[in-house]
């Protein structure tokens, strides 16, 4: 997808994405508040808590509120191709965050800028022959010890891959696997230094999803993360 098909669907990116999840019985903000709380919830572990954040492809801003919330304090910028899709964020979150349009290749900060580099969803949309440069770009802005979030559909799952099919703003996306996406990471040099399966139950199953720790190295959930850290030089 470019930049003018992120601008057109900027309007309605949440109706239509409420409308294709529907199957799920879960909102956009479910899904955008857990990947949130995985990023918190991993980095407390490692006892880091990042000054600077960088929301990749952050579109509409459904990710930021969430995020201004679990690193209240932190400097936060999102970061997306579409002018559009920039507006209708800064109209959702007016205060809190900064929001700097790219041109899709180059990522605008200097090196070792950010702490965290949080992408939710963002790849399948970007022509394969960019995620490498692209993660390259994340890499060289991360600083030593920085983190990179990669949040995926998982194409195995048929729940996931019929509701990628039927999106209209999904039309030119295609899924990627947690195999490849590891592979293209690595490619960068970004070397995941794990890959986790989220989201197996529908949400009248929400009963089981206190399980869902257990599962995580199971190629079966609808979403998956893989997490990089910058390595020191």
């Amino acid at each position: 997808m470019d930049e003018a098909e992120f601008d057109r669907f900027a309007d309605e990116y949440h109706h239509q994405h409420a409308a294709n999840i529907r199957i799920s019985g879960e909102t956009p903000e479910f899904f955008a508040r857990y990947k949130v709380d995985d990023v918190s919830a991993v980095l407390r572990k490692l006892g880091h808590r990042p000054a600077r954040i960088l929301d990749f492809g952050g579109g509409v801003g459904n990710s930021l509120g969430f995020m201004m919330d679990a690193f209240a304090g932190s400097e936060i910028v999102l970061l997306d191709p579409s002018a559009k899709s920039l507006d209708v964020a800064r109209s959702r979150h007016p205060v809190g965050a900064k929001f700097r349009q790219f041109d899709g290749r180059t990522i605008p900060f200097p090196d070792k800028s950010f702490d965290l580099v949080f992408a939710a969803c963002v790849f399948h949309h970007i022509p394969a022959d960019r995620h490498v440069p692209l993660m390259r770009e994340i890499d060289r802005v991360l600083t030593d010890g920085g983190s990179l979030f990669v949040f995926e559909h998982n194409p195995y799952n048929p729940l996931t891959a019929r509701a990628v099919a039927d999106c209209p703003f999904d039309v030119n996306a295609v899924l990627i696997s947690a195999g490849e996406m590891r592979r293209r990471l690595s490619a960068a040099g970004l070397t995941p230094s794990r890959v986790v399966y989220r989201i197996f139950f529908p949400q009248f199953l929400r009963s089981l999803r206190a399980t869902e720790r257990y599962l995580g190295r199971l190629p079966l959930g609808a979403q998956y993360y893989a997490h990089a850290i910058k390595a020191a030089p």
